[in-house]
């Protein structure tokens, strides 16, 4: 999950009900953000560090819709009051751990999502200087740009008193993978939420949270080829109409990965993982090896 720090001081992380909880909550809101107070906040730190894990998206056949968080791996964002900074505006003043990525706060994820959380709060009288933390390589497949992007807003949301909820967190990340890569919110729900995360519905947005049991361990090993594998290239790649027995089949194996998670049957997410006959093998010929 994405938490935020004060001078390395954790606050407030975002989390979940334990698996003994019988109710999971959905998170409900419209795939669109707006203001959300009509009074100015003011800032209660003068700065804040966040972090943002890794993810996994696209979980076997869950294309769009089933990601899952990483731990260990991510990026992390430095905020902090700039009086020298346009009030309202955003500047990055450093970004570390990739060359390829743009200062421009208006083409770069972390600044996307840092702008559309400024929004949200409705923050007029302050300029922000952002620093970036690149802990992901870009195109790897592990959710670089939603990394960005989540510990950007979560780092604005704390810096003003985290009046914001889980949900507009995400839709603040959405705006910037939209801008990035495409309205997805299967890389940006997770790395904010934490966990294994089901993407119910886009228009309204609804999120579920799938709680693995806590007295279960479960560990991924992630290959990352030395190849960039960039979203746009990938997607291009899906087929535009498919076959009635494939979609049975995905669905069918969704289902099954799902209530393995809940269930915290590691065997049944394993062959649920490696199921998909939709998306998977259409994108194997552009992975080399």
């Amino acid at each position: 999950m994405a938490i935020c720090f004060q001078f390395q001081c954790p606050l407030k992380p975002i989390t979940f009900p334990s698996s003994t909880t019988k109710r999971v909550p959905i998170f409900k809101c419209k795939a669109s953000f707006s203001t959300t107070t009509t009074t100015e906040l003011e800032p209660v730190f003068t700065s804040v560090k966040s972090f943002a894990p890794a993810t996994v998206a696209n979980l076997g056949p869950g294309f769009d819709f089933l990601g899952a968080a990483v731990d260990g791996l991510g990026d992390f964002v430095s905020l902090s009051i700039d009086p020298s900074v346009s009030p309202g505006h955003v500047t990055i003043s450093e970004i570390s751990g990739s060359s390829k990525l743009s200062p421009n706060p208006l083409f770069n994820c972390a600044g996307i999502a840092a702008i559309a959380t400024m929004k949200m709060l409705n923050v007029r009288s302050f300029g922000l200087s952002l620093k970036l933390e690149k802990g992901l390589p870009l195109g790897s497949g592990l959710g670089s740009s939603a990394a960005s992007a989540a510990a950007a807003a979560v780092a604005v949301n704390e810096l003003f008193g985290a009046k914001l909820g889980v949900d507009q967190l995400v839709l603040a990340g959405l705006e910037s993978e939209a801008k990035v890569s495409g309205y997805h919110a299967d890389n940006i729900a997770p790395a904010v939420m934490g966990g294994f995360v089901l993407i119910k519905s886009y228009d309204p947005l609804e999120l579920k949270p799938l709680i693995f049991p806590q007295n279960q361990e479960l560990f991924f090993i992630l290959a990352s080829p030395e190849f960039e594998a960039p979203t746009k290239k990938m997607r291009a790649a899906l087929p535009a109409e498919i076959g009635m027995p494939h979609h049975v089949w995905n669905c069918s194996q969704a289902g099954a990965l799902v209530a393995s998670v809940l269930e915290g049957d590691v065997v049944g997410l394993g062959k649920a993982l490696s199921s998909d006959k939709i998306v998977e093998p259409k994108r194997a010929p552009l992975i080399p090896g």
